[in-house]
C-alpha cells in the first residue's frame, strides 16, 4: 500500500510546525523549509522555553511552544516536521497522524522496526503522506551515480561494499551522555545515525534488500550501544553487499565501491568526496557540491509530491524498508 497525495493551493503557503530544535535543524533542514516557495515555518517546539524562544527569534519564526500537542493541534499548522531523537518519533508521529496532517520524520524512522511499522500504518490508514528525511535520495551527487547505474556505465552490477570507520569522539572518551550511543535510544550507536543513510541510499540505487544479517559487538566499552558492526546483504536481482562500521579505529574512512561487469563506481556516503566512474572509456572524477542547506532538494520534492507533481523518493514505505534492513543486521529484539 502506498501513501496518498495531499494537495495544497500554490496561492496559500503550507504552514509547517517543527518539533525539536536541535543541531540538524539549524542549517540542514529548517532553513530549507523556510526558503522553499509555497512553504513557511509557522511554529517550533522545544521543551526548554529559553532555548525554543531563542531559536524562534534567530530563525524569524513567529510562534513557539514547549508543548508538542499545542503545535500538532494548532489550526494554523498544516504539516509537521519531527526532528527529535528517534525514541520519540513514534510518540509524536502517531499524534500527527491522528490530527490528519502530513509529516516528515527525521531518520532513522524509529529505533525498531516494530515502531516504524506502527508509524507507517497510522499514516496509511489515514491516507496521509509521510516522508522520512533520507535526503541523500534527492541530492545531485547521488542522482549522478544512479544515472550511471541506470545507464549501464558499469555493466551488470555485481557487488557493493561500504567501509565506514572513525576514532572515538571527545564526548565518547569523556563518557558524557550522548543519546546517539545510548542503547536504549540507538541500539546500534553511530550505526543507527550514520549507516542508516547509506543503507537507505543503497536501496535507492540498487533496489530493495531481500536478505540481510550482521555481527555486532562493543569493542571499546565507552558506551552502551554497539560500536562495531559487520553485515552482508543481497538486493533484489542478486546484487550482493557487505559493510563494515567501526567507531573505535585510528583512521576515519568513508569508502563505497560498486563493482560491475564492465566497471566500478566509488564515492563516500557521508564525507565530502568526488564521485568516480571507471570503465573501458576511462576514469571520470566529478566534484558535485551539496547545497548550503543539505535538505533543500528533499524539501522541494516534498512540495512537488504534495502538489501532485511527482513522487518523493523517501516516503514511509522506503523508510520502513530501511528500518527492516537495520533490524536484520542488528538482530531482532
Amino acid at each position: 500500500m502506498t501513501e496518498s497525495r495531499f494537495n495544497f493551493s500554490a496561492e496559500k503557503p503550507l504552514r509547517w510546525g517543527v518539533i525539536g530544535c536541535g543541531a540538524v535543524t539549524e542549517k540542514k533542514s529548517v532553513p530549507a523549509f523556510k526558503t522553499t516557495s509555497g512553504f513557511e515555518v509557522a511554529m517550533v517546539m522545544r521543551r526548554n522555553p529559553k532555548k525554543v524562544e531563542d531559536y524562534a527569534k534567530r530563525h524569524h519564526i513567529p510562534n513557539w511552544t514547549t508543548n508538542a500537542d499545542e503545535l500538532i493541534n494548532n489550526p494554523k499548522v498544516d504539516a509537521v516536521y519531527i526532528a527529535t531523537p528517534p525514541d520519540t518519533h513514534k510518540l509524536y508521529a502517531l499524534k500527527v497522524a491522528a490530527a490528519g496532517k502530513p509529516c516528515c520524520v527525521e531518520k532513522p524512522m524509529a529505533p525498531t522496526y516494530k515502531d516504524s511499522l506502527a508509524i507507517y500504518n497510522a499514516f496509511v490508514d489515514k491516507g496521509i503522506p509521510l516522508f522520512i528525511a533520507y535526503y541523500r535520495r534527492s541530492l545531485p551527487r547521488f542522482l549522478k551515480i544512479k544515472e550511471w547505474l541506470d545507464g549501464g556505465q558499469i555493466g551488470e552490477v555485481r557487488h557493493i561494499h561500504w567501509q565506514k570507520t572513525k576514532p572515538p569522539s571527545d564526548i565518547d572518551l569523556s563518557k558524557a551522555y550522548n543519546w546517539r550511543t545510548d542503547a536504549a535510544i540507538a541500539r546500534g550507536g553511530y550505526f543507527d545515525d550514520l549507516a542508516s543513510h547509506g543503507l537507505d541510499l543503497f536501496t535507492f540505487l540498487l533496489g530493495d534488500i531481500e536478505e540481510a544479517n550482521g555481527f555486532c559487538t562493543n569493542q571499546i566499552g565507552l558506551y552502551s550501544a554497539f560500536d562495531a558492526i559487520t553485515a552482508n546483504w543481497i538486493h533484489e536481482g542478486g546484487i550482493t553487499g557487505t559493510g563494515n562500521w567501526n567507531f573505535g579505529t585510528y583512521h576515519r574512512t568513508d569508502k563505497v565501491e560498486i563493482m560491475g561487469s564492465k566497471g566500478s563506481i566509488r564515492f563516500a556516503v557521508l564525507d565530502e568526496a568526488p564521485v568516480e566512474l571507471q570503465n573501458a572509456l576511462g576514469h571520470q572524477i566529478l566534484n558535485i557540491p551539496h547545497p548550503e542547506h543539505i535538505q533543500e532538494f528533499h524539501v522541494e520534492n516534498i512540495k512537488n509530491h504534495l502538489q501532485g507533481q511527482g513522487r518523493h523518493p523517501s516516503t514511509g514505505t522506503t523508510g520502513l524498508h530501511t528500518s527492516w534492513v537495520m533490524e536484520e543486521i542488528l538482530g531482532k529484539l
